[in-house]
């Protein structure tokens, strides 16, 4: 875009489609040379209207699209909903399942974690280490394939405990693989905190402080970047973390190095949980049986995702079909402080430091209400579906030809 005539400001469009975005996302970055003066976040391209979707299914229906919030935490999504409606029905879980239920959830978080590292140093035109790290991803993976049946979107949790046990093979499997990472992840520690290049490239970077962190309401290693401990395992323990050990990270840089350095010592704790797991594994049953319908009531259940602290606000009203579900994923938080974390820098330093907050679009993107000069209305599928219409066809693409698709259910 040309700047306005007796001004050397420019304005550049990053998104909703680009090369550094994973997800659609629309960043307006105002520019004085190279300096970003001003930045406009605009998200929002990303809504699928799980929440909505929620309140027409039953609990067990509902727990395959939580875990669908997010591909890489599907885990604590569904860790977070399962735990909020036990205790609406006052259930107590298994001591075997709270350990599995923590040991995947340590496994999700090195898939999560390795993944980040592979993608920031792709941001920076650091592809080693995006190869290393993918590679060393693949070995958490195939674990969590082992153990779950899937890569992803595990399907281990059910309301009362978990699906699938760890037998001896598995048990071993998944030793042999963190012994394999602790060597790897030390070799990125050192990485981070020797090598003049990558040092160069991520300190001073995306800064956001101890003070300005608490201001936005930073969570996960956005926050623990700055010296803030809040951790969820540790301050408001849950599953088998009542139990096992979790030591805290911390960092003060408050900028994507610390952020980096962060997530690499949470891996190496990651593995130290497991380990503890593996070893104090108890025996016993997988399950409690959970009723068909939740007692009425309201609670707020919270996790620690990879990416930060997890809530899910859950409404029961007595049936077995969910009255209401709110998930404030940690994207949805850690998005507040980037515009601060953006003004100030270089352009090129625009996709890093959007990056070292690990940020989920879909997680965060939700979308139920039109704020109008005339009226606040709620939409169902079909209002929602007629206004896109009538939206389009006002700047020249008609829409309303296409019909949508029959509901058919398969047996």
């Amino acid at each position: 875009m040309k700047p306005k005539k007796g001004n050397n400001r420019i304005v550049i469009p990053i998104g909703p489609q680009h090369p550094s975005l994973k997800e659609p996302g629309c960043f307006r970055i105002t520019l004085e040379g190279e300096k970003v003066v001003h930045a406009e976040i605009d998200i929002g391209y990303n809504h699928r209207g799980l929440e909505k979707a929620c309140e027409s299914r039953n609990y067990i229906q509902t727990l395959y699209l939580i875990e669908r919030v997010c591909g890489i935490c599907s885990h604590t999504h569904s860790t977070a909903f399962c735990q909020g409606i036990e205790e609406l029905a006052g259930l107590s879980i298994p001591p075997r399942a709270a350990y599995i239920r923590v040991i995947v959830s340590e496994l999700e978080r090195l898939h999560s974690h390795l993944l980040w590292l592979g993608v920031a140093g792709h941001e920076i035109g650091f592809d080693t280490l995006f190869m290393y790290s993918w590679r060393d991803r693949e070995k958490v993976l195939d674990v969590l394939a082992e153990v779950c049946g899937n890569r992803v979107n595990y399907g281990i949790n059910t309301i009362g405990g978990v699906r699938r046990d760890l037998d001896e093979s598995m048990q071993q499997n998944i030793a042999k693989v963190i012994a394999f990472l602790e060597d790897q992840l030390k070799y990125y520690l050192d990485l981070a905190l020797t090598d003049p290049t990558l040092s160069a490239r991520l300190a001073g970077i995306g800064k956001l402080s101890r003070e300005d962190a608490l201001k936005y309401g930073a969570v996960g290693p956005v926050a623990r970047a700055a010296g803030i401990m809040e951790d969820i395992r540790i301050i408001e323990p849950y599953a088998a973390y009542i139990e096992v050990p979790v030591k805290p990270v911390t960092d003060t840089r408050a900028d994507v190095l610390g952020r980096t350095v962060v997530r690499i010592q949470e891996m190496l704790e990651s593995l130290e949980i497991i380990g503890y797991c593996l070893k104090n594994l108890p025996g016993g049953e997988l399950t409690v049986k959970a009723p068909r319908r939740i007692p009425a009531g309201e609670v707020i259940s919270r996790t620690e995702a990879p990416r930060g602290e997890n809530i899910h606000f859950i409404r029961a009203n007595g049936t077995d079909i969910l009255d209401r579900v709110r998930v404030r994923a940690p994207t949805e938080a850690n998005w507040h402080g980037m515009k601060h974390m953006l003004e100030g820098e270089y352009l090129a330093d625009v996709p890093i430091t959007i990056a070292a907050i690990d940020p989920c679009y879909s997680c965060a993107d939700r979308a139920i209400v039109i704020n109008s000069e005339r009226k606040t209305e709620m939409m169902d599928w079909q209002g929602l579906r007629e206004y896109s219409i009538d939206w389009y066809k006002k700047r020249g693409l008609d829409l309303s030809a296409v019909k949508m698709p029959e509901r058919k259910i398969y047996i």
